[in-house]
């Protein structure tokens, strides 16, 4: 069994498509599909339903996929530890929501990057669930998700708070009169792909509402999201500061939420039996120095 097509695989899981596994790995996607065809004739039972929307793992696929994350994680750590002399240098993967990118990490990673000039941080911005997918299988060192995370091989520590609220166009003054003046289906509800938390957060929102049958559209941007909502098209869930900080701020409206639907913690996750290298851990160091003068 190659390592290489267990790694293969589990991108393939993670990015539910030979098109986009492909792009990660930096591949042609013929590439892709013969590894995971490979490895199905090893084991000698189909890894993947093939449909129109993707590929979903079949019960053999979610079976394995634990051990091959583990497998490509051990790989990737076993390289990074032989070439760590205890000097943080070389390559550091850190993930992120795109929205925490936006907003929060600017002054972490431009701190970092002023105290070691010899990491080369990478930044790759994704959903919770497809981040979470990525440290466990070691494409990420680390990665800021939306709470809570309760995983067996993942660490997490408190990085930030945010407030939620829901965005919508500048003509509604008041959640009570958005509630009143939408139809009774509710408005659109402007969201990331699935497996975005505050996707969720927002679907729940709506079924408190009366809305369970809404109407979606997915948006890949969040420019692109602040502006359809400013454009009247339907509303979203955001971090306050995320909208306050945004150019189309005047554009919208804010409407505050009650506690439950609000409050949501970003957490830093790293893989708890992985070896922290020199990289990461300063990379820790400084958010821990930043969280520091938050609270100060």
């Amino acid at each position: 069994m190659e390592l290489i097509d267990l790694q293969t695989f589990a991108t393939v899981a993670r990015t539910g498509g030979i098109t986009r596994a492909a792009e990660e790995l930096n591949t042609v996607q013929s590439n892709v599909t013969q590894r995971v065809k490979a490895l199905e004739a090893e084991i000698g039972t189909p890894l993947f339903e093939r449909h129109s929307r993707g590929m979903t793992l079949t019960g053999a696929g979610k079976r394995l996929l634990p051990y091959a994350q583990k497998m490509a994680a051990l790989s990737r750590e076993a390289v990074l530890a032989a070439r760590d002399d205890g000097e943080p240098k070389g390559p550091l993967a850190i993930g992120s929501m795109e929205t925490t990118a936006a907003v929060r990490l600017p002054p972490l990673l431009a701190d970092f990057h002023r105290r070691f000039p010899a990491v080369r941080l990478s930044l790759r911005t994704a959903t919770t669930a497809d981040l979470v997918a990525a440290v466990l299988e070691g494409a990420l060192d680390g990665a800021f998700v939306a709470g809570p995370i309760a995983h067996a091989d993942l660490t997490a520590t408190s990085a930030f708070r945010e407030e939620l609220v829901l965005v919508g166009a500048r003509r509604w003054t008041s959640l009570a009169e958005l509630r009143a003046g939408t139809p009774e289906s509710g408005p659109t509800a402007l969201v990331f792909r699935t497996g975005c938390t505050y996707r969720q957060r927002l679907e729940q929102i709506f079924v408190d509402f009366g809305w369970p049958s809404a109407a979606r559209f997915e948006l890949g941007t969040l420019d692109g999201m602040i502006g359809c909502v400013a454009a009247d098209m339907g509303v979203t869930l955001l971090p306050r500061a995320v909208v306050e900080r945004s150019a189309m701020n005047g554009s919208v409206s804010i409407h505050t939420l009650s506690t439950t639907h609000a409050r949501v913690e970003t957490l830093f996750i790293q893989r708890r039996a992985g070896n922290q290298s020199s990289a990461l851990g300063g990379f820790a160091a400084c958010l821990k120095q930043d969280e520091d003068v938050i609270a100060a």
